[in-house]
């Protein structure tokens, strides 16, 4: 497996966002996740986009961008993830695991101070996946903030002194 960066409107990211789109609506019963997103908002410095290959094959993505809206819950120094999906038939490999800590090495060479993500309570695999990886519930933020479902996570990226 190969990790390589991405822009986000690279087709197999494309291809994988709308797989992880069907992903959401299969279990939440609605349209996906309708954040705006840019592929600007992935571009270094104010982000990083992942996909995972093998061979050719993408397998999975993720993603970090800036994010510091104080109107919407975050705070100075925020990285957020978004789109972190694996192919089913990839699962069980280690690759969020590893897309996740190449994810959180971008963001804090970036300068930022603390990982932020927002999941959903019927994605139990991705609530397990990231408290096995350090990240705590903490108050709600972002467009999911007032959903019953939603479950807000975050990890600090500034070692210890």
């Amino acid at each position: 497996m190969e990790i390589r960066p991405s822009r986000y409107d690279h087709p197999d990211a494309v291809a994988l966002d709308a797989l992880v789109q069907q992903e959401y609506a299969r279990r939440y019963g609605d349209d996906g996740d309708i954040t705006p997103l840019t592929p600007e908002m992935f571009t270094p410095p104010h982000g990083a986009y992942l996909i995972a290959y093998a061979g050719t094959r993408p397998l999975a993505t993720g993603g970090w961008r800036r994010q510091e809206d104080a109107a919407e819950g975050y705070s100075v120094g925020d990285a957020e993830i978004k789109r972190m999906f694996v192919l089913p038939e990839a699962r069980g490999r280690g690759l969020a695991r590893r897309i996740l800590a190449a994810l959180e090495a971008d963001a804090r060479a970036a300068g930022r101070s603390r990982m932020v993500l927002e999941t959903g309570t019927k994605q139990p695999e991705a609530l397990e996946l990231y408290a096995s990886s350090g990240y705590v519930m903490v108050e709600k933020f972002g467009l999911y903030r007032c959903h019953e479902d939603s479950r807000c996570m975050a990890k600090s990226l500034v070692e210890p002194a």
